[in-house]
This record gives structure tokens, C-alpha cells and sequence, in this order.
């Protein structure tokens, strides 16, 4: 099987990018990252990658007069990396129209919540504020809209009484480190098809 190539945008601790690495280090996942980008000097998850032997660059956004601009230097740098597949991972900008056409299809993300509930970057504190009995992990492709391209996987996880921001989030990530790697698979795998709104998965006998 052919070998995707990644690569992973980040502006945090850079846990899911960790686990990504971990699970293409244990062969759980047929691919390798090419790049990590991250629009922080300081974000954690550049000396995570670095750890693992990865290519890892800041692009600072200060240094372009808009986001179209800072976009098509990021569109170079993946592209000059041969990148099949754009993993946002805790990268907190919304990237532009062109950033997604130059893309379609091959840009994942991951929310802490049951899309199309609870979109953007409080989906854990939303759902708690608004009292409901089960949120969850949403893998999707990203579209021009916040958090409202074609969904892939979804698992829900109950909230629990006494749950705060920081308990619910923790099980959150857990689902987080099984889910995103999974759907990373299968696209490498070609078992993605987005059907309009619809994302259909593909049987391993169909690739």
C-alpha cells in the first residue's frame, strides 16, 4: 500500500499530533508526516514533533498583511512537502477559502462535540452550559464554514454529574486519540467518499 504523506497544522501542545505519530510509528496508520506547521513559536507540539524526527516549521502570521497571504505561503510549504492529506490538530485559525479549494476533500479536523452542535473553540464549556446529557467527538472534512464540512466519524460520551470543563474534556481526549487516527486510516486507504453532505466508508474489499 502507498504511503500517504501528511501534513499537520498546530498552534498548542500538540497532543493529537503525538498520538497521530505514535500510531504511524506502531503501523496502525499507513502514512508518514512530511511537515507540522505551526503558527506559534512557543506552541509545545513543535518540540513533540521534533522529538519524533519530524519536520517541524513556524510560520508566523505577524509577518503577512492577511490571512489569504499567510494561507497561500502555507499552501507552498504543504505542497513542497508532496502532502496528500492537511491534519488540523489544535490549530485555532480558520483557514480561508482558498486554503480549502487548493485542498477539497483532503483537509481533516476535529471537534469536541456532536456537530452541528456546540461548533467553534468552546464546543466543551457549550455543551456543559447548556445542560446536555451526552456531547461527544466529531471527525470531519473541513469546508469554508466553521465547523460545518462533511462528518466522517462521530462517538458520543455522556456527561456525567459533577463534570467540569477539565473531567469531560479529559474523556474527550480519549475518544479524540482512538477516533482521529482512525479516520486518518481510512482516508490514507481510500475508504473516504464524500457523497454531498454524506461521507460514505468504503469496505476494505471496495479499495
Amino acid at each position: 500500500m502507498e504511503v500517504c504523506r501528511l501534513g499537520v497544522l498546530i498552534s498548542g501542545s500538540g497532543t493529537n499530533l503525538e498520538n497521530i505519530a505514535i500510531n504511524i510509528e506502531e503501523g496502525r496508520i499507513p502514512a508518514r508526516i512530511t511537515v507540522v506547521i505551526s503558527d506559534r513559536e512557543d506552541a509545545y507540539g513543535l518540540v513533540r514533533a521534533r522529538n519524533h524526527g519530524l519536520h517541524a516549521v513556524f510560520v508566523d502570521p505577524q509577518s503577512f498583511p492577511d490571512r489569504v497571504s499567510y494561507d497561500r505561503e502555507l499552501i507552498r510549504i504543504l505542497r513542497e512537502n508532496s502532502v496528500d492529506l492537511v491534519v488540523l490538530a489544535g490549530y485555532m485559525r480558520l483557514v480561508s477559502p482558498e486554503f480549502v479549494e487548493a485542498f477539497r476533500n483532503r483537509i481533516l479536523n476535529i471537534h469536541p462535540a456532536l456537530l452541528p452542535s456546540f461548533p467553534g473553540t468552546s464546543g466543551v464549556a457549550d455543551a456543559l452550559a447548556y445542560g446536555v446529557k451526552v456531547t461527544g467527538v466529531t471527525v470531519h472534512f473541513v469546508d469554508e464554514g466553521l465547523d460545518t464540512g462533511p462528518i466522517i466519524l462521530q462517538e458520543a460520551i455522556p456527561v456525567l454529574p459533577g463534570d467540569d470543563v477539565e473531567s469531560l474534556h479529559q474523556r474527550i481526549h480519549e475518544v479524540e486519540y482512538r477516533l482521529y487516527p482512525e479516520a486518518i486510516r481510512l482516508f490514507c486507504q481510500g475508504r473516504l467518499k464524500v457523497e454531498g453532505r454524506r461521507v460514505v466508508i468504503l469496505d476494505e474489499r471496495e479499495d
